[in-house]
């Protein structure tokens, strides 16, 4: 155990900022921890429609290979590289969303947290952990061994 057994300074909460701020950062935090999800499932969404796409196409030589081209060619002409939503792929319904909505919420919990509590994040968590976790029990630890 180290011989300071509480969070590291990056995760100590500045003198002047009260409950409600904190759990209101911590709240934004959760938020912007939401959306990143969503983010991960929108580039899974991107990345799953690129590989329909090119089965479609492996499965559209495939139907040719058997002898079935009027099929072939009408899938391949209606659906093989077709936009997802009006005029766009998914790569750029990607970089809307990276380049608008998620840089804005970034930009807003980022700056709210600079403003209200010199930029320190996870105060809410931290707290948390101290209020819960059992001190001198391993694997119940303030910080990683050496920190």
């Amino acid at each position: 155990m180290t011989e300071h057994d509480g969070p590291d300074a990056a995760h100590l909460r500045p003198e002047h900022l009260d409950d409600a701020t904190v759990e209101a950062l911590g709240k934004l935090s959760e938020a912007l921890e939401i959306v990143e999800q969503a983010r991960g499932e929108l580039y899974a969404f991107h990345r799953l429609t690129g590989m329909g796409d090119l089965a479609l196409g492996e499965a559209v030589e495939l139907l040719r290979g058997a002898g079935h081209h009027d099929i072939a060619s009408r899938i391949d002409s209606e659906l093989v590289g077709r936009n997802v939503i009006e005029g766009r792929w998914t790569f750029q319904i990607v970089e809307d969303y990276d380049d608008g909505y998620y840089a804005a919420f970034r930009d807003a919990e980022a700056s709210a947290r600079s403003e209200l509590a010199g930029g320190r994040r996870h105060l809410f968590e931290a707290e948390m952990k101290e209020d819960r976790r059992s001190r001198g029990r391993r694997h119940h630890e303030a910080l990683p061994p050496g920190e």
